[in-house]
């Protein structure tokens, strides 16, 4: 009995009658299960799936819904900067470019593109009244603030001068960048801290 008890303790919580040594089965040859085949990947058993068709299904429907969105904000915006044209009587529409958006004299393309991104990135933390307030102020001079590719489109279609298709894509890639980059910045670093609750 004495012995038994002996050997007990020299096992430790592994009290398994083959007497195998402290650890874990990883660490030792033996295992008690047999690794899976890898997995194929593509099966022709999915496209017989009810979910397969369902996820296709879904994705056609968001890929539609963001063309939609996209042409329809873009045709709003046009339709508001043609009212804001026939509107404007006092012959300032010109003089003003038309409200486009263009990389202001003395500043580079590349300052013009960091503006639209840090402007776009800006608006994702910051209540949006306050942020569209700051974002205005700091890159007004720059670029005429563009954070909205269908704004600046717009004005662009209805003023419909050289000026303002030249550095147009700015407006395009600057706010797509600045979004993507606040995304990654808040699913990184935001998420990473952690927060206490009450």
């Amino acid at each position: 009995m004495e012995q038994k008890e002996e050997e007990s303790v020299k096992l430790g919580a592994n009290t398994f009658p083959e007497g195998q040594p402290l650890g874990t089965a990883a660490q030792g040859g033996d295992r008690d299960y047999s690794e899976p085949p890898p997995s194929p990947l593509f099966e022709l058993e999915e496209l017989t799936s009810w979910s397969f068709y369902r996820a296709g299904i879904a994705e056609f429907m968001a890929t539609l819904l963001f063309l939609y969105i996209l042409v329809m904000t873009c045709l709003g915006a046009i339709c508001g900067a043609g009212i804001a044209k026939r509107l404007e009587t006092r012959g300032r529409y010109e003089p003003l470019g038309g409200a486009t958006n263009v990389v202001q004299p003395g500043y580079t393309k590349g300052v013009g593109l960091a503006a639209e991104i840090v402007g776009t990135f800006i608006l994702a933390p910051v209540p949006i009244g306050f942020a569209v307030f700051v974002v205005h102020l700091a890159t007004i001079p720059i670029t005429g603030t563009g954070i909205n590719p269908a704004r600046s489109f717009g004005a662009a279609v209805i003023y419909n001068r050289s000026h303002a298709w030249h550095d147009h894509w700015i407006f395009w890639v600057g706010p797509f960048v600045g979004a993507a980059l606040a995304a990654l910045y808040h699913q990184v670093v935001i998420r990473a801290i952690p927060f206490k609750s009450k």
